[in-house]
């Protein structure tokens, strides 16, 4: 079993981080003391802290040259670094470099600092992405929200259709399908027709209604985006990613919160078998989706295996998303505990989770 700490210990010392603990059963993200984290033996999830900008540093950043693409740079190896090992240990790096940018970009003036500024909405935007990643809801929503204001400065269009596509992501993620639909539709009305951001838009509004329960809707959006896939030309950064096999990886989210769980099975399979060795959290995510589908198959022996792998990469990298899809199946095997692997995944799962006392 993990760490068991006080209940009355979780919320008296300012310097916290958002772990995951069972709590009343469920595995929920709550804020609690560095210390405890440290004493409990997943120290690994108190990495989140962030180091405080010295006016020295400052100093040395307002006597730089153009440092664009410097920073620039350092955000695509985070990017990559977060493929790897998820957002935990790259969030707090992430942050304080979005400090030294923005200590940059005030120093600079016209297109220097427009170009700045537009950077600098890219690492709020990413640094969003992180923290829901790490199931600290308010600074994803923070984040997020300053990016889409600075996307309005810098008269970004593009950028803005994409952080609202966020937005909307964000929205579905913490429980609110509905605001979702609105910001998917502002997404789409912002993106340029026939560009990949108008994919994105409509990929966000069909998730928020599967999540919804309104199945005919979902599905008929997902045809809507593969149409538009077939015609959207290239966007540059804006969706390259972007393909039918992605698509299809969506759905089969989206097939789970409807309850069609074959098909969703079959598809996180599908997506599992030729996702690249890079996307290691990502692995984690697809095996945590895939092992709840198979659950909700029946299929509970080998629900169990799929889910032990994703423990595993959830205990590398904290990431919430693969968190919850575990938690789901720890509910869904609660039942069935005498079942071949099911004792093991769920003792596994404790391991690396708080027990308040």
């Amino acid at each position: 079993m993990g760490a068991v700490v006080r209940a009355g210990s979780l919320g008296d010392d300012t310097d916290t981080v958002v772990v995951p603990a069972r709590i009343h059963g469920r595995i929920l993200f709550v804020p609690v003391p560095r210390r405890v984290v440290l004493a409990s033996g997943i120290a690994g999830l108190a990495a989140t802290a962030m180091p405080a900008a010295t006016p020295a540093a400052a100093t040395e950043l307002a006597d730089m040259g153009s440092p664009f693409e410097h920073f620039a740079q350092l955000r695509r190896v985070m990017i990559q670094t977060d493929n790897l090992i998820g957002p935990r240990h790259v969030l707090p790096a992430l942050q304080q470099h979005l400090v030294s940018l923005a200590t940059r970009r005030r120093a600079a003036r016209g297109a220097d600092a427009i170009e700045l500024l537009a950077l600098e909405t890219r690492y709020e935007e990413l640094a969003g992405w992180f923290a829901q990643d790490i199931g600290d809801e308010r600074t994803a929503h923070g984040h997020t929200a300053k990016a889409l204001d600075a996307s309005h400065i810098t008269g970004d269009t593009d950028l803005t259709a994409y952080i609202l596509g966020r937005k909307a992501q964000l929205a579905v993620d913490t429980g609110h399908p509905a605001d979702a639909l609105g910001l998917a539709a502002a997404a789409r009305r912002t993106a340029r027709p026939g560009s990949r951001l108008e994919v994105i838009a409509v990929l966000h509004e069909a998730h928020a209604r599967a999540v919804l329960g309104e199945g005919s809707e979902a599905h008929r959006a997902y045809d809507t985006a593969l149409a538009l896939l077939g015609r959207a030309g290239s966007d540059g950064v804006w969706g390259s990613w972007l393909d039918a096999a992605y698509i299809s990886t969506a759905r089969a989210r989206s097939l789970a919160a409807l309850g069609e769980y074959e098909q969703a099975a079959a598809g996180f399979d599908s997506a599992l078998a030729v996702l690249p060795s890079a996307y290691r959290r990502d692995r984690g995510v697809y095996l945590a989706r895939a092992a709840r589908a198979h659950a909700g198959t029946g299929n509970v022996t080998l629900a169990a295996r799929i889910g032990g792998q994703a423990v595993g990469i959830a205990a590398e990298t904290g990431s919430a998303r693969i968190f919850g899809q575990l938690d789901r199946l720890d509910q869904a095997l609660a039942p069935v505990t005498g079942e071949d692997g099911v004792a093991e995944f769920r003792a596994s799962l404790d391991r690396i989770v708080l027990h308040p006392a």
